[in-house]
């Protein structure tokens, strides 16, 4: 199975849930299809979606919630 990485698409802050009383977009183990949200990146107030452009199943989540991110940077590891 290859590996694949889904990137940062902006410089801001990763999320993996949509509100902080919500459960996370994806889990480790979870199947990922193109087109689902796996997180999302806030700037300036502006949430903008992290959408998966290949699928796979999710092996790590290589940013932490709330971490400070840069475009490019990878953020969600598949395999598939």
């Amino acid at each position: 199975m290859a590996t694949k990485q889904i990137v940062s698409p902006l410089p801001g802050t990763f999320y993996r849930k949509p509100a902080p009383d919500q459960p996370p977009f994806k889990e480790v183990g979870d199947t990922v299809a193109v087109g689902d949200v796996v997180g999302i990146v806030e700037v300036m107030k502006s949430f903008n979606q992290v959408v998966a452009e290949e699928a796979g199943t999710v092996t790590a989540f290589l940013a932490e919630d709330e971490d400070a991110v840069m475009p490019g940077q990878p953020l969600v590891e598949l395999d598939g």
